[in-house]
């Protein structure tokens, strides 16, 4: 069921049933005040046919004990009066006599004669007892005209209110059906932002939340494409240098076959590094899953990273302790970041400089990891450079995509990273991270 069906149902069947209770609420309270009125009229005319017969003059009274007086009819209502000795003086009928007979006791009450039903009431004054009647079926014409002319309003003000209920929801909901039409009608590459332009607010949080997942999609594809382009461009040439070198080796023989075999060796390696990164850098960008409820602390981090590295301990500079707090990331993005740092400043530092490591401790939930090389440093324009793609301050040496990989962490997780120039050279590099938030200060 669509929700114009579900909401016609719904609020037409509520509006019904609404409608008609109020409707047979009206109906029973107008019946009752009908019937109290005309028995109050019935009523009312007994007393005023005391009140004129206690008016009348002796004479009258001496005529109405030889013979009965003849009252003129009135449409509708019949009327009998009896005298203290039950003799009647005065009436409108002569056919009525079990009707308008003297009760036992006085009021209102039914009487049945012919077929036909009267109302009937008695009312005694200064020893005159008067009675009148009304016909229960002109009661019952007059009261099913009453019902009638209330009832036909009711009928055509439920009618008319169905009417614009079904016009309103059907013009209501018309943006989904515009918004509906709007995505049918999209090429199926379009991923630019839904219009929101004239828009209801009831569903502009809908339209952003679909264009936020559009500019999600886009991205998604964006980044495809860049990972597919970078592939394509960076392991054309180890390709190319490993075909090479197994052609040179499959034609000579001896040392220059093993130094052709070796350089292929060489290219397979760094083809290898330059998947590895090149998927890393995927994963992170990507906001793929890593093992996100292993807590690492610092010294296990920079214990893994200088493992990793490869690299003697002799070559490197450690604080007595490290901080026991647990970072706000997972181990395996901590220790790949700290130590593509560590590679870049043991290749860049020269061959028997030392790094050194050092930490300090930030306000406001963060850490700071530096990184510090004895190399000659790089200038102002190409510090700007070192995170980009593929950008290397020596051709020889690197894929390019290192601390590209550490800016990617550290933007994913709130982190930071930093280059500087020491005052005594080289280049230090400062990577801040988040810590947990149950050791925040």
């Amino acid at each position: 069921m669509s929700l114009r069906t579900r909401l016609l149902v719904t609020l037409g069947a509520t509006l019904a049933l609404l409608w008609g209770l109020a409707a047979a609420w009206l109906l029973r309270d107008l019946e009752e005040q009908v019937v109290a009125t005309l028995d109050q009229r019935l009523a009312q005319s007994a007393r005023m046919v005391a009140g004129l017969m206690a008016q009348l003059p002796q004479e009258v009274w001496l005529e109405a004990d030889r013979r009965a007086l003849s009252i003129p009819p009135i449409e509708g209502l019949a009327c009998q009066v009896h005298s203290p000795r039950g003799e009647i003086i005065a009436r409108t009928h002569t056919d009525l006599m079990s009707v308008l007979k003297v009760g036992e006791v006085g009021g209102h009450a039914y009487r049945e004669e012919d077929g036909v039903t009267w109302r009937v009431f008695t009312y005694a004054r200064n020893g005159l007892t008067i009675t009148t009647a009304d016909r229960m079926d002109e009661r019952d014409m007059l009261l099913g005209n009453v019902i009638k002319m209330a009832t036909v309003p009711f009928v055509v003000a439920m009618l008319g209110s169905l009417v614009a209920l079904w016009i309103g929801v059907v013009r209501g909901l018309s943006p989904i059906a515009r918004l509906r039409d709007s995505l049918a009608h999209r090429h199926p590459d379009a991923l630019a932002p839904v219009a929101t332009h004239g828009v209801p607010g009831e569903l502009r949080p809908l339209v952003e939340t679909l264009n936020g997942l559009l500019a999600r999609v886009q991205q998604a594809i964006a980044r495809e494409q860049r990972f597919t382009n970078d592939a394509a461009h960076e392991l054309r040439t180890p390709l190319t240098a490993i075909k090479t070198h197994l052609q040179v080796a499959s034609r000579v023989e001896g040392r220059a076959a093993r130094e052709a075999m070796g350089y292929a060796e060489e290219g397979v390696e760094r083809l290898a590094r330059i998947l590895d990164q090149l998927l890393m850098l995927a994963r992170v960008e990507g906001r793929l899953a890593f093992e996100d409820g292993t807590l690492c602390r610092p010294a296990e981090v920079v214990a893994l990273a200088l493992r990793d590295s490869g690299a003697p301990t002799s070559r490197f500079e450690l604080p007595e302790a490290w901080p026991e707090t647990p970072l706000a990331l997972p181990r395996e993005l901590a220790v790949t970041a700290l130590r593509n740092l560590i590679d870049n400043a043991l290749r860049h530092g020269g061959e028997a400089s030392t790094v050194t490591l050092d930490v300090e401790s930030e306000r406001h939930g963060y850490l700071t990891l530096r990184v510090i090389d004895q190399g000659p440093g790089v200038d102002d324009d190409a510090r700007k450079q070192l995170t980009r793609r593929f950008w290397r301050a020596s051709k020889q040496h690197g894929s390019g995509l290192g601390l590209t990989i550490v800016a990617a962490i550290t933007e994913r997780f709130g982190g930071r990273l930093a280059f500087v120039s020491p005052e005594r050279g080289g280049l230090e590099a400062r990577l801040t991270l988040p810590v947990q938030a149950s050791d925040r200060a």
